[in-house]
């Protein structure tokens, strides 16, 4: 009766594929900066600083105003 044997293979370690900087940048800002809009429309749209008149963006993100700790009342 004929037995086979499991011989190893060698194999060499992958490395990850490195993102260079420069494609990163422009992606890392504009969420810098769309994150930045955010901020500003739940913790500061209202009042003296509002670009909107009226109280419907406040009405909107009331509930995540309360959620940051921004007080509103």
């Amino acid at each position: 009766m004929a037995q086979s044997v499991a011989r190893p293979t060698v194999t060499t370690p992958t490395v990850p594929a490195t993102l260079p900087l420069k494609a990163i940048a422009p992606w890392a800002v504009f969420f810098g900066i769309l994150m930045l809009i955010l901020l500003y429309f739940v913790g500061a749209e209202q009042g003296a600083t509002s670009v909107f008149s009226g109280t419907d963006v406040h009405e909107w993100v009331h509930d995540a105003r309360h959620l940051l700790g921004f007080p509103c009342h």
